[in-house]
């Protein structure tokens, strides 16, 4: 194949890496959306749950009130301080009077719960209202993403579906070589030179997880068994390592502490591109796991292969 023929390839290679890039940023809004949505619908569920329990309090109390009504009825419709003033028996009206006082306090007592048991009643009415809104954003920042995604992965197959068998198998090659000589440069800049942490016993099991998903494909807003995105991939393993975190790369690299790339151990996960749409987890000699990009399966590759982010560490 000629030079000229490389440089065009060179130049589709580029123009399919910037699609599956956009649909890659797609995919982190569309996990993150669904993840919210998730939330909503949880929270939604446990404010319904508190909208009976308030509602089942203030039958209750009502009833109590009711019954206290009923009782004043029988005594003869006369307010206990009206009756004290009738008797003539000093140790009586001493004793009513305390009854009243006790009587007055759990009257005054029962409006107070009604009071605070209705309040809350409307609170929770309220914030469900709140979330019910929230829950239908992300389900239209969910549609919109999912759109942009399909869109993205569609333009980016019809490019590589137009190549010859020989140009795809050309364009892997082109696509192996710039990560080579990444990798290369980044081994050659001497950040890896003081990096020496072994990884804990949490990020080992993490490890495990992710490299034993080698060779399953990328699927975009896939979380295992079968396929993953890159994401998925991680959060899956160290979810499998007993530590749950952030479901997107954006996510992890918002929310998980950051560690510099000097003090990195087995582990780690090392965020990349300028927006934080990617991850791959570090394993050890400059390598990460990583669920690449559609058309791509769950692989090893060096650690510098693209641009660095930094680094997180979920279990510091």
């Amino acid at each position: 194949m000629t030079g000229a023929d490389d440089s065009k390839l060179e130049e589709t290679r580029r123009k399919i890496d910037g699609l599956y890039s956009k649909a890659a940023s797609a995919t982190d809004a569309y996990n993150l959306a669904e993840a919210r949505a998730d939330n909503q619908s949880a929270e939604l569920v446990k404010l319904a749950s508190q909208m009976v329990n308030g509602q089942v309090r203030i039958d209750k109390l009502k009833r109590q009130a009711g019954a206290a009504a009923r009782a004043q009825y029988r005594a003869g419709g006369l307010p206990p301080e009206a009756q004290l003033l009738l008797t003539d028996d000093p140790q009586l009206f001493l004793d009513g009077a305390g009854r009243v006082q006790r009587g007055q306090k759990a009257t005054k007592d029962l409006l107070g719960q009604m009071t605070e048991a209705q309040d809350d009643l409307t609170a929770y009415t309220t914030k469900a209202g709140i979330e019910w809104t929230k829950l239908e954003a992300n389900r239209v920042k969910q549609a919109k993403a999912k759109k942009e995604i399909s869109r993205q992965i569609k333009a980016a197959k019809k490019i590589e579906a137009g190549l010859e068998k020989q140009e795809r198998d050309r364009l892997l090659m082109l696509e192996q070589q710039e990560a080579a000589k990444a990798q290369a440069a980044w081994l050659g800049s001497g950040e890896l030179k003081d990096i020496n942490g072994r990884a804990s016993a949490q990020g080992r099991a993490a490890i495990a997880y992710a490299t034993a998903q080698i060779g399953k494909p990328y699927v975009w807003g896939a979380e295992g068994p079968s396929s993953f995105d890159c994401s998925g991939l991680t959060s899956e393993a160290w979810k499998a390592a007993g530590k749950v975190i952030p479901r997107t790369s954006q996510e992890q690299w918002r929310l998980l502490p950051r560690v510099p790339i000097a003090d990195m151990r087995p582990g780690d996960l090392i965020i990349y591109h300028g927006d934080a749409s990617h991850v791959g987890m570090y394993v050890g000699n400059g390598s990460i796991v990583h669920a690449p990009r559609p058309g791509r399966q769950v692989t090893l590759t060096g650690a510098g292969s693209m641009l660095i982010l930094g680094v997180v560490r979920p279990d510091k």
